[in-house]
């Protein structure tokens, strides 16, 4: 359809830990996988889009931008973009079906590459974020000694939790379902299942957040080709539409604004489409922090806010053959983390019917994928015209 994107291949590398591959090698797996499902050649891709772009003072966050990625395949860009300041990491896809949208392009190649378990293990060859001062969002955490999202984010969470009633066991349910269906994803990076009872008894990162509700660091490139509506006939794939997008951008300093940026997200989500959350048959919902997919939940409408941890009591609702399957590839916490655009990814795959073991019952049709949630929020909605 003219003046439409969709998400048309779809690819990803090895997912593995200290990896030796380099990153830029790994892009070129993925790319190469989503144009052979596709049935594209590189001479047709026109334009590329990254998040945050490579960033040389942290390599192991970002060591691949989209200069290196064009350089590499020949790629003649008539549109090409890669930067952080942007809502959240699937903003680099709402970027390119902007792109395609205005017909500033026709196949536009999006990809996130991360290396941070790598990297680490490298520290020689991919050295650490250090600074003497700080500045700009870091300003407000780094003196504090809180440089994880994880302190931030459990502060909010500590409200769902004095607010709402949030329980440990409730959150247990993301982290649970995630891990149940990593076992069923041959790509997952920890296929073993996860009890309540080791759940409860690990160790605590920032109440209530404890270390299985965090995800997991990963090498890895995942890639989406977002294609436009009037180039359709050059695919072979079932392209899927992408029906709405929306994101919005909180304050990021210590001083908190009042909701996460998810909130207003979600709310958007619904203006610029005629589907509503009751015709959504899965949603993968970013889960750096299990505390997320709960806050999404009630962003998008699912569920009433403050309702979302007895939405998700008891693991049912969202489990693979529930009212609402979440992360059904086994999220950032299980599949490990692909920062984002994991979610999509795996949005494509389940409603072209290619989930394998963990395939959704049915004929699933439409799907929400996030990212982000705190301070930076994009969501898209996904659907099988």
């Amino acid at each position: 359809m003219k003046g439409q994107a969709y998400i048309t291949g779809v690819g990803m590398s090895e997912v593995a830990v200290r990896q030796t591959r380099h990153p830029l090698l790994l892009t070129l797996d993925a790319v190469r996988e989503a144009l052979d499902e596709a049935g594209l050649t590189i001479g047709q891709i026109d334009g590329v889009s990254t998040y945050p772009g490579r960033m040389p003072a942290y390599l192991g966050f970002s060591p691949v931008g989209a200069d290196e990625l064009i350089d590499a395949l020949g790629i003649r860009a008539r549109w090409y973009a890669g930067g952080g300041e942007i809502s959240s990491q699937l903003g680099a896809v709402v970027a390119a079906a902007t792109a395609v949208r205005a017909g500033l392009a026709r196949h536009v190649i999006c990809f996130r590459t991360v290396y941070e378990a790598a990297a680490m293990a490298r520290p020689d060859e991919y050295p650490p974020l250090r600074r003497d001062r700080v500045d700009g969002a870091s300003q407000w955490t780094a003196p504090f000694g809180a440089i994880s999202a994880a302190n931030w984010t459990a502060q909010y969470a500590m409200r769902h939790v004095s607010k709402y009633g949030l329980t440990r066991e409730q959150l247990a349910q993301v982290a649970l379902t995630d891990r149940a269906h990593a076992a069923l994803n041959p790509r997952a990076l920890v296929r073993e299942p996860l009890t309540m009872e080791q759940y409860l008894s690990a160790r605590m990162i920032s109440t209530p957040l404890c270390l299985y509700d965090c995800d997991r660091f990963t090498d890895a490139s995942t890639v989406l080709i977002v294609s436009s509506g009037d180039a359709l006939d050059e695919v072979r794939c079932t392209p899927v539409h992408i029906a709405a997008m929306a994101g919005s951008v909180e304050r990021h300093s210590w001083d908190q604004a009042e909701w996460m940026a998810c909130y207003p997200t979600g709310a958007e989500l619904w203006k610029h489409t005629d589907y509503t959350p009751a015709d959504v048959d899965t949603v993968q919902l970013y889960d750096g922090f299990a505390f997320y997919p709960i806050t999404w939940l009630e962003a998008l409408g699912f569920c009433g806010v403050g309702e979302g941890g007895r939405f998700v009591e008891g693991g049912k609702r969202i489990a693979l053959d529930g009212e609402l399957p979440l992360n059904t590839f086994g999220g950032q916490i299980g599949a490990g983390r692909l920062h984002g655009f994991g979610f999509a990814h795996e949005s494509v795959v389940q409603l072209r019917g290619k989930g394998g073991e963990r395939q959704i019952p049915g004929d699933p049709k439409v799907a929400v994928a996030t990212s982000g949630g705190g301070p930076l929020a994009t969501a898209l909605l996904l659907a099988r015209d």
